[in-house]
């Protein structure tokens, strides 16, 4: 298997109420099966999931992220770990300064299954290319340092590959292993987007077949608290 996975430039800044469905399939070179990767970030912009905050008090969408989560987990200092009304467990709620005007912080899409939807299907409308849609955002990961893309938001793309009864290498039955191929995949289209580099969208192709399909990242992929030893 060879996957390729291609930065997609020439967008313009996202502003509320614009067709990024319409954007990405003009910007980038689009093919049936591929996959779309979209920031957070634009989504969050085309939307409006923004409010204004103060430029000169760095801890002033601290309210925000009080209002924006659903139970804080743990607080140390100013940063807050808290679960989004998502089921997203996170820093700051999701919260975010970074790549937006200084008077302004970015909130989390109110649906991202929704928003990853209304891509898939506007690019669809617009160019009859059918393509799976991950709306992308950065998470901490506990217990380990650094950070890394995951998938908040999908559609046609399944978020797990349940290998469970498949048997591995030595013949041996899989008892427990259902891969996070939405977060996989969004993490490697990361690597062409970086943070700072202006490129909020990207293009996977050669995904097999198998990996898409219906999912929703709120409904396969959050853990039921009956399930989760750690909270």
């Amino acid at each position: 298997m060879r996957l390729e996975v291609v930065g997609v430039t020439g967008l313009p800044e996202i502003a509320r109420g614009d067709d990024l469905a319409g954007l990405i399939a003009h910007a980038a070179q689009l093919a049936d099966g591929d996959v779309v990767v979209v920031t957070q970030k634009i989504v969050s912009k085309a939307e409006g999931a923004m409010v204004t905050v103060d430029p000169d008090d760095p801890l002033s969408h601290k309210a925000v992220v009080e209002r924006e989560s659903v139970r804080v987990l743990r607080r140390r200092g100013e940063l807050i770990i808290s679960e989004t009304k998502h089921g997203f467990v996170c820093a700051n709620a999701g919260v975010d300064r970074s790549n937006v005007a200084a008077d302004q912080a970015a909130l989390l899409p109110d649906d991202p299954d929704r928003s990853a939807r209304r891509i898939r299907d506007g690019i669809r409308a617009q160019t009859g290319i059918a393509v799976g849609v991950i709306v992308s955002d950065t998470f901490g990961r506990p217990w380990r340092r650094g950070v890394a893309d995951v998938a908040i938001g999908v559609a046609g793309v399944r978020p797990l590959l349940d290998l469970r009864g498949t048997p591995d290498a030595a013949g041996r039955e899989l008892q427990v292993t259902e891969m996070a191929i939405a977060d996989e995949l969004a993490a490697a289209a990361e690597l062409v987007m970086g943070k700072a580099e202006g490129v909020p969208v990207a293009v996977i192709r050669g995904v097999p077949s198998e990996w898409l399909g219906p999912g929703s990242i709120r409904a396969d992929m959050i853990r039921p608290p009956t399930e989760d030893l750690f909270r």
